[in-house]
Formats: C-alpha cells, structure tokens, sequence
C-alpha cells in the first residue's frame, strides 16, 4: 500500500517528497569508468550505488521541495525535464527500499546461517553497547585527538621509525632471536595481540570523535588466529574525505603508539638478551604496522587510498582497467575519463610496489632466520 501511494504521489506536481531520516549519501565515487555516490540504509549495513544525477535529486529531498521544483532543478542542471514516468520509477524505488519519509520500512536482509562449526571459525560481540562504549573511551581521551597532541606524537612516532631504520641491522637481529626462542616469541606475539587490540578500538574511538557510530566491538576468529574486530556502520559517510582517512590510518597510528614505550627502553637497555628482545620486537612490530598500510583490501592502506582519491570497489575497477590495457580493448579504454585512467595506473604501480618492499623485508627475515 505503501509503494502504491508513493507512485500515485509522483503525478502531483506539489508533492513533498523526503528521505527518511539516518538516510545517507556518499560524497561521489569513482567506480569503473563511472561516477556513482553510495546510499545507506538507516540502521542496517545496507548500501547501493545510484548514478549522479539520481544523487542530485536525492539529496534534494528535504520534504519541502515539490516535484515541481525538483523537476525545474533538474532540468536546469542536466537540460531535461523528468516525464511522470521517471518520477514514478525512482520513487517508487526509494519506497519499495523503505528509503522515504512514510514508506514502510523494508524487511531487512536475510539472516546469515552461522557456521555449522562455530569452533573453526566465528565471532562474538563483547559489549551489548558497543557505541556506548566507544562513547566512554572515546571520552576518556578525547584531548589526545587534538591537533594539540596528535601533531607531537606523529612527531614522535617519525623520530621513532627513522632511528629504527638506522639500526636495521640491530633490529633484525633481534627478531631472529625472538623468532629462534618460543618463550620469546609468545611474549612478543602476546603484546603484539595487544597492540592489535588498540587498533581496533582506535578505529571506533577516532570515528566516534567524528560523530561515527560504532556497531559492533567482539573477537572474530579463523583459527588458529584469534582478533579483536571493531565496525563503524557509517564510516563511508562522515563529514569529509581527512576525517575518513583520520579514521583508517588511526590503527596504523595506534600500533606504532604503543611501541614507543619499548623503543625508550630498547634505547636504554645495555646490551644484551633484553636489548634483543625489544630489538625483535620493535622490528616485528613496525612490520605488523606498517603491513596495515599496504593498500590491498581489507587492510587499512586500501580504505586510505580508496577515500584519498575518492574511490569504491578500486582493486576490482583497477584490475579491469589494466586487463583492458594489456588486451588493447580500445572499447573499453574508450568508457574511462582520463582521471580514472590515471586513478587505477598509479593505483596499481603503488599497490605493486608496497608488496614488493613487504615480500622483500620477509625474504630478508627468513634469509637471516635461516642463515644467521
């Protein structure tokens, strides 16, 4: 019923149409060769693709333009004016989807079967609020989001990494020795577990400090490995483009945080097994931190890139530019404006190039692990 009053209302020129509120619309997107903008479903992890032009009507829905004015702005923009037909279509589409203000809510997705064996892989929520409890911590240390501090402690963490990289040597000493010796390694894998902890809740608090909202806070396991996890539900639809980047790289951030401690003592510590043991460790962990940067799904340096240079889907939309350059698919090079064509090229060399710098300091460990 709900559907059939929304169609009928397209035909009256001074029908109000909006959104229904927690609606949301992405800033635009590349997606292949196509400009798109991603639209949210209010209280769910429900998303879809509408064109740019959908968009422009779309995020004029406030409920006090009528069709008519909608209409005129429309073909002020685009040329054309909308025939009742298209009105029809898109609203009952928004409608049928529980997107307007009086519509029906949608039914929501199906339920996912869990696992038939839960012991091998799942995962469990820790905190019934997990939004509330991002709020808390996110109170709890809210100063340290400031530029006041933020600006200082990235200081610190650039000092950190570039002292560490003139003792690369050192440093792989160290982790070979962690590597060789069980205890160690355990230690070292159980602070490391930790600081994969905080990166996770990095990523709610800092998206909370933007207005996100955190879904979910729990342990996802594939055994034998056992994570922390935190999902933000409305993280593609904050403010701005650096306050999305401020939320993906703030875990990378977070794990290099919580080696700082260890690196004043590693640069106190005599020699020695305790100054090895933080050499391994600061080395693995700068790894681990710097492995989150890489920019391949699902790690962080992908969700960085993707939102710097306003993309969804890039790996995928790259991957097919690049098959159609080595095929000479004239046609399909034909759809992609210049600025995608040089999106997805320096995508792919940059994505090419971190994997190679990683595959080449892992060769270089397991090199030393064999031969030293």
């Amino acid at each position: 019923m709900g559907d059939d009053l929304m169609t009928g209302a397209a035909a009256t020129a001074d029908y109000r149409p909006a959104l229904r509120a927690g609606v949301l619309l992405s800033d635009p997107l590349l997606h292949g060769p196509r400009t798109v903008h991603l639209v949210h479903h209010p209280g769910s992890d429900r998303s879809f693709e509408i064109g740019v032009r959908e968009h422009f009507l779309l995020a004029r829905m406030d409920g006090h333009r009528t069709l008519e004015e909608l209409g005129t702005a429309y073909a002020r923009e685009y040329g054309r004016r909308l025939g009742d037909a298209h009105w029809r279509q898109l609203l009952a589409l928004l409608g049928t989807k529980g997107l307007l203000a009086g519509a029906p809510q949608s039914p929501g997705p199906p339920v996912a079967e869990r696992p038939a064996n839960r012991l091998l892989r799942g995962s469990l929520p820790l905190v019934a609020d997990a939004d509330a409890t991002a709020t808390r911590l996110h109170r709890a240390v809210r100063p340290l989001l400031t530029a006041r501090w933020i600006v200082p402690l990235l200081v610190l963490i650039a000092a950190m990494e570039i002292t560490l990289a003139l003792h690369a040597g050192a440093l792989l000493d160290g982790a070979v020795t962690v590597l060789r010796h069980p205890v160690l390694l355990a230690a070292v894998f159980a602070l490391l577990w930790l600081s994969t902890a905080g990166h996770e809740l990095a990523h709610g608090i800092t998206a909370r400090h933007y207005g996100g909202t955190v879904g979910e806070i729990g342990l996802r396991w594939r055994l034998p490995m056992v994570i922390m996890y935190c999902t933000v539900d409305n993280y593609r639809y904050l403010a701005t483009r650096w306050r999305r980047i401020h939320v993906a790289a703030a875990g990378a951030v977070m794990n290099a945080l919580f080696l700082l401690p260890f690196f004043v003592w590693w640069l106190l510590a005599p020699d020695g097994a305790t100054a090895d043991a933080l050499a391994g460790l600061l080395f693995l962990g700068s790894l681990h931190a710097f492995t989150m940067l890489i920019p391949l799904p699902p790690l962080d340096g992908y969700t960085i890139v993707c939102q710097a240079v306003g993309a969804t889907g890039l790996a995928g939309s790259s991957r097919t530019y690049l098959t159609a350059v080595l095929r000479r698919d004239r046609t399909a090079l034909a759809g992609h404006p210049p600025r995608a064509r040089r999106v997805y090229a320096a995508y792919a060399a940059t994505a090419l190039a971190s994997v190679a710098a990683a595959l080449a300091v892992l060769a270089l460990l397991a090199h030393a692990v064999i031969t030293r």
